[in-house]
């Protein structure tokens, strides 16, 4: 069987679903019995997730999706969700107002580095755990219940169904969490967070406490690709202008400090999270959602990595790749 996929950058992407069916339960099995990395354990609750589960899906522009493995399982969004809560502070913020508290910058260095610019005195960028806790912190409303509430409805238009916080994982990062409370202290310090510490982690524990499966994944990321519209409800999730900001971000800084290999092997902007699960946006094209928990060194999902990576070489996915008109899977 042959499948053909024109350049990202050179015209439509025409896809044929079985063919691409094909591709994705081929490297299901290629990749089923891959035993490197491990899970995620510094998150107790984390620790307890089978490493075995493995799921690939991809939903494109126009609504159809494609799926297999386990993607009906469900997990924590973790760290995936800061793609989205960046959105929503863009929204409420505005992006020359975000500019002054959280930076763009990559920095080279652990999601978890408690670390911010020494100028600026900025976290570096909103998707490592500093930044996520400024920009987090950034979010509107009233009190806890409506910045909550604001949260969840956001996902809920990327989903398209309604969503729910894992009270266990929640309370599991909520008393674990002292690194995040020693960032917050920090850059309460420098005056980039209100006082209002606990209130704030509280939210970004939360959003990171998010369940969603892999076929939900692909549809956030397929919404991202398709300028902000839900590929398969058609809401509208986050404003238009907004969208070059986010993948601007997670081109340059979502892999963490894996981000410039990334950009120069895959070419894609992704987000990774400790939950195994990776989405990768082909803008105007589709959205890729993997999940497996087991991680590399630096907190990403080893096959979810080795995935994406044979994607973009056989369909032609790097944004940069001018070499050919059309890539070619035979």
């Amino acid at each position: 069987m042959s499948f053909v996929a024109n350049q990202v950058n050179s015209g439509d992407l025409e896809i044929d679903s079985s063919s691409l069916l094909t591709v994705l339960n081929d490297l299901h099995s290629q990749y089923k019995s891959l035993g490197e990395g491990a899970v995620a354990k510094y998150i107790p609750e984390l620790a307890k997730v089978n490493p075995d589960l493995f799921s690939i899906c991809i939903a494109t522009v126009d609504g159809q999706v494609h799926k297999v493995g386990d993607w009906e399982q469900f997990f924590t969004i973790q760290s995936i969700s800061k793609v989205f809560a960046y959105g929503l502070a863009l929204e409420d913020r505005g992006r020359d107002y975000m500019l002054t508290r959280v930076g763009v910058e990559p920095t080279g260095d652990a999601f978890n580095a408690i670390i911010l610019d020494e100028q600026s005195k900025r976290p570096y960028n909103p998707m490592v755990n500093a930044g996520a806790i400024a920009t987090t912190s950034l979010i509107k409303g009233s009190g806890a219940t409506e910045r909550l509430n604001r949260m969840l409805e956001m996902f809920q238009r990327y989903i398209g169904r309604d969503v729910f916080v894992d009270i266990s994982v929640f309370t599991s990062e909520r008393s674990t969490g002292h690194r995040n409370r020693a960032m917050a202290h920090l850059m309460l310090n420098f005056g980039m967070i209100d006082p209002n510490i606990e209130e704030a982690l509280d939210l970004y524990f939360q959003q990171c406490a998010v369940l969603v499966n892999c076929q939900d994944l692909a549809v956030m990321a397929a919404t991202l690709a398709n300028r902000g519209v839900n590929p398969i409800t058609k809401e509208r999730a986050v404003d238009k202008p907004y969208i070059k900001d986010i993948l601007s971000v997670m081109y340059t800084c979502g892999m963490y400090n894996f981000a410039g290999e990334w950009a120069y092997k895959i070419g894609i902007p992704a987000k990774s999270g400790i939950c195994g699960g990776i989405i990768a946006v082909v803008p105007n094209k589709m959205g890729i959602g993997v999940f497996s928990p087991p991680l590399d060194v630096r907190g990403n999902s080893v096959r979810g990595v080795k995935v994406c990576e044979e994607l973009s070489q056989r369909l032609g996915l790097h944004l940069f790749d001018c070499s050919n008109e059309e890539a070619k899977f035979e």
